[in-house]
């Protein structure tokens, strides 16, 4: 009877060895399914979109016409103008480009005094206070205007002249920046009004409503900065939106 006993534990034992061995097995396995996942999704290429194609397009124009049209003048600013400018649709590209541009204009317009105190110090207290106090204006005029998401562009320029620019020049300088900047989002806008992505044809977004979209736009603008997002319109709001902007062109063009 003991032996049976035994021979009975025992292999109870080894039943439950052999289940636990499986089960590690199992886990192992397992673990290394999702290594080998992991590494064959680690490679794949991402796809690349029309946004991308349309933001290379807009920055290809805007260089040749600074390089061909403009005296060979520096396009940096118009550049990095044109690649805020273009978005996923229209309203996109025009909310962020319009944020750099009020970003750069503020920051621009603050940056010029500030150089100057920082340069000169008048009141012999540290330069860095003359530093804090200009960055302050940048934000706190951003904010007076509801343009948050433009702080970051506005310091950027900010910065950059106070840091970057002798004194001989700095002032025009400044002021260009802004204006390429402007261009740059310009450019965008007008390329895409153009050639509308999907979302701007079913809203009614094309070249020949041009201001419309502008007007909307800039309405979206200050709806996104006080809420954090752009307005969504299903597919009725969007043929509603569509017939709205093809009525304002007929009325507009109707003598």
């Amino acid at each position: 009877m003991k032996d049976a006993s035994t021979l009975g534990e025992s292999s109870k034992i080894e039943e439950a060895v052999t289940m636990e061995g499986e089960a590690e097995k199992k886990v192992e396995t397992e673990r290394v399914s999702e290594v080998k996942t992991e590494k064959k999704y680690s490679f794949l290429r991402p796809k690349f979109g029309n946004r991308i194609v349309r933001t290379v397009i807009a920055c290809l124009v805007t260089a040749i016409i600074y390089r061909y049209f403009l005296s060979d003048r520096n396009p940096c600013f118009a550049l990095i103008g044109a690649v805020y400018g273009t978005g996923s649709q229209f309203q996109e590209g025009f909310h962020n480009g319009f944020n750099r541009f009020v970003g750069t204009f503020i920051g621009g317009l603050v940056v010029i005094p500030s150089y100057w105190l920082y340069l000169y110090d008048p009141l012999g207290v540290p330069k860095e206070l003359y530093l804090c106090l200009g960055l302050f204006f940048v934000m706190y005029i951003n904010f007076i205007l509801g343009a948050n998401n433009a702080i970051q562009p506005g310091t950027v320029v900010y910065f950059v002249v106070l840091f970057t620019q002798p004194e001989a020049g700095y002032v025009s300088y400044t002021i260009a920046r802004i204006i390429d900047t402007g261009v740059g989002v310009l450019i965008s806008l007008a390329l895409t009004m153009m050639r509308p992505t999907m979302i701007d044809r079913e809203k009614g977004v094309e070249l020949l409503t041009f201001f419309e979209a502008l007007t909307e736009s800039f309405k979206a603008w200050r709806y996104a900065n006080k809420s954090g997002s752009l307005p969504q319109l299903d597919e009725k709001g969007r043929a509603a939106k569509r017939e709205e902007r093809k009525a304002k062109y007929i009325q507009r063009h109707t003598y």
